[in-house]
């Protein structure tokens, strides 16, 4: 008795569909889950939370069309990169031009001594830090005016707790800069709560 003609297309298909289930299933547990760190990281480059909206759809786009590529490594780190990648992409598509401004290594990075003199260093934890200074608008204040360089290291290693290599991975740049930015934008946010800090506290 020969086969029946659609058989053997009713298996390639019902095969694909089952692929796509299990590719939809392994994006949703292993990609979702930083959802938050994402968003987080968005907000902070963009600067505002439509366009931290906006980034995090179009960076999920991306990681849904590369996921294939994804060897199951750093989950976090990777949808990460992708996040920033599709943020600088977007400023050479010149929609978020307010940030696109020039970054130069040589005049905004020095060694610091490698010191913690930051905000951050007072407690290693940036809640306790805002409860004790009271001071959580200037805080934002603070690391808004940073140059994006030193502000997504910062807010990297800061509030999402990554390792120097998970954030040189993020943002393709070698360990001993991501480092160096660290220090540096330390400095600066310790530098802008010396100057601003009292007079918030004063009232002025």
């Amino acid at each position: 008795m020969p086969p029946e003609s659609g058989s053997g297309e009713l298996e390639k298909t019902m095969s694909i569909r089952v692929d796509e289930h299990n590719r939809n299933e392994a994006f949703e547990a292993i990609i979702l889950p930083h959802l938050d760190a994402a968003y987080r990281l968005a907000r902070w480059l963009t600067g505002d939370s439509h366009g931290a909206e906006d980034l995090v759809q179009m960076a999920y786009m991306r990681a849904w069309r590369f996921f294939d590529d994804f060897r199951g490594d750093d989950a976090r780190a990777w949808l990460l990169k992708i996040v920033r990648n599709t943020y600088f992409s977007s400023l050479r598509d010149n929609r978020h031009q307010r940030d696109a401004l020039p970054f130069d290594e040589a005049l905004h990075s020095d060694d610091a001594d490698g010191a913690d003199v930051s905000v951050f260093g007072m407690g290693n934890n940036p809640e306790a830090i805002l409860m004790r200074l009271d001071t959580g608008r200037l805080v934002q204040q603070a690391l808004a005016g940073l140059p994006v360089a030193f502000r997504e290291v910062l807010v990297l290693k800061e509030m999402d707790g990554l390792s120097y290599q998970q954030i040189a991975t993020v943002a393709g740049i070698p360990i001993g800069t991501v480092m160096s930015r660290l220090a540096r934008g330390r400095k600066l946010l310790f530098d802008y709560f010396r100057q601003h800090g009292q007079g918030e506290r004063d009232g002025l």
